[in-house]
């Protein structure tokens, strides 16, 4: 099953709060998460640089953090949602206003922005999309082995279903490998590179890795 892009907030098996973003691609796979100071982004990968001439929407900061939320997204849309939420604007307002504002993607698959983010310290994770026919945003409660996710295609609205249950990873490297190939994970097609952000009870540790 392709799912294009997939944003996940969670909780690990003992208790640390998450988020991840995986890159599924079939026209632009050479990219690569890459961490820079704080965040890690999406570029493309030596030698492909030319892509963004193909397609502005394939280099991006995928991940971004404010206190103790962290943010995934597939595109520019996290820049404005983490300035917001570091203003103290709520979650839901933040994703809510800066979805609406930039809409969807304006290429020839009226891609989905999407969006998750983890709050450590509330103890919930809120998950967004906006589609050419749709916006929507909602929250949950961060449950010990529970990773939720909303996707580009398919899957392509935040509910009950889309949730891996039996989420086992423990620290950031290991949530990457995951979303990469683990659990429902596995069944995604076309997975490309990964990043990943996991609160250790002070601030959130950053991994990324390449399919």
């Amino acid at each position: 099953m392709y799912l294009g892009r997939i944003v996940c907030a969670g909780m690990t098996r003992d208790g640390k709060p998450c988020a991840a973003y995986r890159v599924s691609s079939r026209s632009f796979p050479n990219r690569s998460a890459k961490l820079i100071t704080g965040k890690i982004a999406i570029l493309p990968r030596a030698g492909f640089e030319s892509d963004l001439a193909k397609n502005p929407y394939i280099a991006y900061n995928c991940i971004r953090l404010s206190g103790a939320v962290a943010l995934a997204t597939n595109g520019s849309q996290t820049d404005p949602i983490i300035e917001k939420i570091a203003m103290g604007v709520p979650l839901r307002d933040a994703f809510a206003s800066c979805l609406l504002a930039m809409d969807y993607e304006k290429d020839q698959l009226n891609t989905p922005r999407v969006a998750a983010a983890v709050d450590a310290k509330a103890g919930k994770l809120m998950l967004g999309i906006v589609r050419c026919d749709a916006i929507l945003v909602r929250e949950y409660p961060c449950v010990p082995g529970e990773l939720r996710f909303v996707s580009t295609y398919t899957l392509d609205h935040p509910c009950g279903d889309n949730v891996d249950d039996k989420f086992d990873a423990a620290d950031a490297p290991s949530i990457c490998s995951y979303v990469i190939g683990g659990g429902r994970f596995a069944e995604f097609e076309n997975a490309v590179t990964a990043a990943s952000a996991v609160w250790d009870g002070l601030t959130f540790q950053l991994a990324a890795q390449d399919a």
